[in-house]
């Protein structure tokens, strides 16, 4: 007989007031964070879907060891915590795969980006979206166009109130550093 590693949580808060980071023992997915900001694209996910079940709860990141969980402002985290909690350790006790194998993408790089898009994409992989995972959220790379780069913000970052100094002093001024040819980085 196998024994299961029982499934432990620990609630961190972010620097987004309306969002906490629900910290598991258990390896979610691979690699990668898939964003549900809202109940009606949650379908791929059971464990997203079932938080969104939960009366308050606004939006859903998932991520390797992590689920980030937004409330409505109205809503109080005292009543949200030990059902969002509970519903946690229910689905990725009770289910091998919390986001359907078929919705999950890979994650590397395309062969014909440019030499400034691959940059861009490594410093996003190795030193941006860690630290920014840290606070419950991620970044993904969306283009580059005309010294432009376009980045969506998700999970705590998505409506957070430093969202914007990150963008700009953080994560604009880190990319400017090492490629010459970026203007401004901007979220979309």
């Amino acid at each position: 007989m196998t024994e299961t590693k029982a499934i432990t949580i620990s609630a961190e808060i972010t620097p987004n007031p309306n969002t906490l980071k629900f910290k598991v023992n258990k390896q979610l997915v691979e690699n990668g964070a898939y964003d549900f900001p809202a109940k009606e694209v949650s379908e791929p996910s059971v464990l997203a879907t079932e938080l969104f079940e939960i009366d308050g709860v606004s939006g859903v990141l998932i991520s390797k060891d992590f689920v980030s969980v937004s409330k409505r402002v109205n809503i109080d985290w005292t009543d949200l915590v030990e059902p969002v909690t509970q519903t946690i350790k229910m689905i990725v006790g009770d289910n091998e795969h919390v986001i359907d194998p078929e919705y999950l993408t890979d994650h590397t790089g395309e062969s014909n980006d440019s030499e400034t898009v691959t940059k861009i994409k490594e410093i996003l992989d190795n030193e941006i979206r860690p630290a920014v995972a840290m606070d419950g959220g991620d970044v993904n790379f969306v283009k580059f166009e005309e010294g432009v780069v376009y980045l969506a913000l998700q999970g705590a970052c998505s409506s957070c109130p430093s969202a914007t100094m990150t963008l700009k002093m953080g994560i604009e001024a880190r990319l400017k550093e090492e490629c010459s040819d970026i203007e401004e980085v901007v979220q979309i």
